[in-house]
């Protein structure tokens, strides 16, 4: 049969409205839209000029706060290095947490490393706390300094689906007058995100992770109560007010766009229907196998955990031969960016889980196309390969 997809906290599928929206502009307006000396790059101008508007509107933002990249790691990097350049003679020390996306915490090893920053990064509830992965906001408080120039926390987990209280984060450094990035690569069309409600004063985001094309994603960079600063990382053209230079990327705008007007208008009922399917499978596969259990918070609150996200363990069982094991069911043992890496997961021992526990565990990521009939089939693929190799396990012992 067609193999299952459940990886949709790594990529999500391209939705076809996407592309048709796409492809007219992949053929004949093909116009650069920096030209602005004849017809094609007015039209090529005019339809990212639509497209900023749109996605502007659906954060809470203006259409000059958007700057695009080529996805949620070069918007994470454009913010970090960008406020740290240019607010090193205010200080030199960064506030984020334990599990971030690699895609902010290597960027601020860097910065220890090279430049001299200091940076705290906060533990997270154990999972055998309240909600798993959150943060103690008093801890956040105690940990801000007067040197303190950044805080990065990111909205929603890409491996354990835990959503952060960014509202109060951003309440937080606005009294301290410390600039706030979020990393809601996983959460803008997911979740309800309105920049001015959260007093975040950048935010990341990306089209792949919300059925959009891959290579496009955009910062949110306030520009207003107060005006947020950075210093460009890409030289050569001047465009976008000089943040990030280069040709845009039309067709990729006007799919991101399309991506993000989509979302909102599905987002009410998709919302449920994921986490009813999630629950599905999570009951199924306990209810097939013993000694299974789940990694972040409970599955019970939709304010603390994203819709689609799944992360499991089967103990006495190596997730990544369990993976290897099932040819026609797509899922990851963690993040996609650092599946190379043989480490476990940085996120999960977070948690407090043993190594052992880490290496047991796989995530599963539903999404649009994700159906009732996929679940069950997870549920019987998944048994099935536990069942065989714990008994291989047995056997060898």
């Amino acid at each position: 049969m067609t193999p299952v997809y459940m990886d949709n906290q790594s990529t999500t599928p391209v939705d076809p409205r996407v592309v048709e929206a796409m492809l007219p502009y992949l053929t004949e307006h093909y116009g650069n839209a920096g030209s602005v000396s004849h017809t094609f790059g007015w039209r090529a101008g005019d339809a990212v000029e639509q497209a900023t508007e749109s996605i502007a509107k659906s954060i809470g933002a203006r259409p000059r706060e958007i700057v695009y990249t080529s996805g949620a790691t070069e918007s994470n990097n454009l913010a970090i290095f960008g406020v740290c350049d240019r607010r090193r003679r205010k200080g030199d020390h960064i506030v984020s947490i334990r599990t971030e996306h690699k895609a902010v915490l290597d960027p601020l090893n860097r910065l220890a490393e090279r430049s001299g920053f200091e940076v705290t990064l906060l533990d997270v509830e154990p999972q055998t706390g309240g909600c798993p992965g959150r943060i103690d906001l008093d801890q956040l408080c105690d940990s801000i300094r007067d040197d303190t120039v950044l805080v990065s926390v990111m909205m929603a987990n890409n491996e354990i689906g835990t959503m952060q209280p960014i509202a109060e984060i951003g309440h937080i450094c606005k009294q301290r007058e410390i600039v706030f990035h979020c990393d809601a690569a996983q959460s803008v069309g997911k979740l309800p995100v309105d920049v001015g409600q959260l007093e975040v004063d950048l935010l990341s985001f990306s089209g792949h992770k919300i059925y959009g094309p891959r290579g496009i994603g955009a910062l949110y960079v306030r520009r207003r109560s107060p005006q947020v600063r950075l210093e460009p990382q890409i030289f050569g053209g001047g465009q976008q007010l000089g943040l990030r230079s280069g040709t845009l990327n039309v067709p990729g705008i006007v799919g991101l766009a399309v991506a993000v007007e989509l979302c909102a208008e599905e987002m009410p009922t998709e919302t449920g229907r994921l986490s009813g399917l999630r629950n599905r499978l999570f009951a199924g596969l306990s209810e097939s196998l013993s000694d299974v259990a789940l990694n972040g918070p409970e599955l019970v609150d939709p304010n603390l955990r994203l819709a689609g996200n799944l992360n499991v363990r089967f103990e006495f069982v190596d997730g990544e031969a369990l993976m290897m094991s099932m040819g026609s069911l797509a899922v990851s043992s963690g993040s996609a960016c650092t599946s190379a890496n043989p480490e476990p997961s940085h996120v999960l021992r977070a948690l407090g889980l043993t190594d052992d526990q880490v290496r047991s565990s796989l995530r599963f990521g539903l999404g649009r196309f994700t159906t009732a009939e996929d679940v069950e089939f997870a549920v019987r693929e998944i048994a099935d390969g536990v069942e065989r190799l714990r008994k291989l396990s047995s056997m060898a012992k």
